[in-house]
């Protein structure tokens, strides 16, 4: 059982939102989504209605229900909070599945302190399913509820990793706005450079094939996610800065003034433990990009 006999799912039309609303429906949860636009094929029970405006039926619902989840943009979030949160049973919880935590903390401390709360980040796009994914998980005000929505989370596979909102829109800084910004910036360098894509693919050595594979993931998606990703995180510009301070650093001497013995010294330590792991997962990488067991492309 999920734990939860009612829940909403606000934004359930969406990717994400339709994720969560079948992990309850399997659960047993009596689920029902709610969204400005119906979805076109909906498992269960669907709702047409506007959160920041509850009409009579969708503040019935909410007022039953043991979990409300919004699976919406932090705009509509943020200005769902107090009509949703006033409608609440007391003991019901509260969820959302946004991508920078700091705003919702805020919010929630001024107009709704003692509302229990969650948040859910999948740090992975739904269509990879949840099996042994990342679910970054914020904890506002912790209970019951958030006991039992992190325990379906971990019996549907999913690894719940909890970290403060801060370190949350720190973390996702680095893994997700700053990764995306070093995968453009190297296509837009490539543009730059005006090089063949032919023969850069046809003499690629193994890394420079795995950057062409990230660059063909992300091209493949929306523009206006990604801009998102890179708007809405206040940490989001400093982790570019860092990566314009450290492109800046090869000059005549590679690596400035350290040299490059220094960088990867530091950097060496910066992985610590992990180094092993990860170089382990790079030479698997390479086994399958080239079908083979050659590993002897390590310093190209």
């Amino acid at each position: 059982m999920s734990g939860f006999a009612r829940s909403v799912v606000v934004g359930g039309s969406g990717a994400v939102g339709g994720m969560f609303a079948g992990l309850l429906r399997e659960a047993g949860s009596q689920t029902l989504v709610v969204d400005l636009v119906p979805p076109a094929r909906e498992a269960g029970p669907c709702l047409t209605a506007d959160v920041t405006a509850p009409g009579p039926e969708l503040a019935a619902a909410l007022g039953r229900a043991d979990l409300v989840l919004l699976a919406v943009h932090e705009e509509v979030a943020l200005r769902a909070v107090a009509p949703v949160t006033r409608l609440m049973r007391p003991d019901a919880l509260l969820a959302d599945t946004l991508s920078v935590r700091t705003g919702m903390a805020e919010r929630l401390a001024a107009r709704a302190p003692g509302v229990e709360h969650v948040g859910l980040n999948p740090m992975f796009a739904p269509a990879a399913g949840l099996t042994g994914r990342p679910v970054a998980a914020v904890v506002t005000k912790d209970g019951p509820g958030v006991t039992a929505l992190l325990r379906l989370v971990e019996r549907a596979g999913g690894r719940p990793v909890r970290l403060s909102a801060e370190e949350h829109d720190r973390t996702t800084a680095a893994t997700q706005a700053l990764t995306h910004a070093v995968i453009l910036s190297f296509g837009m360098a490539l543009a730059g450079l005006g090089v063949d894509i032919g023969t850069l693919t046809a003499t690629a050595p193994p890394p420079h094939r795995v950057l062409l594979a990230l660059l063909a993931r992300m091209l493949g998606g929306s523009p206006e996610v990604y801009g998102d990703i890179q708007r809405a995180n206040p940490q989001a510009a400093g982790a570019r800065r860092a990566l314009a301070d450290a492109v800046r650093s090869f000059g005549p001497q590679a690596g400035g003034d350290l040299g490059l013995e220094g960088v990867f010294e530091e950097l060496r330590r910066l992985m610590g433990p992990e180094l092993a792991a990860r170089q382990d997962d790079c030479r698997e990488l390479f086994r399958t990009i080239h079908r083979s067991d050659d590993e002897g492309e390590g310093t190209r």
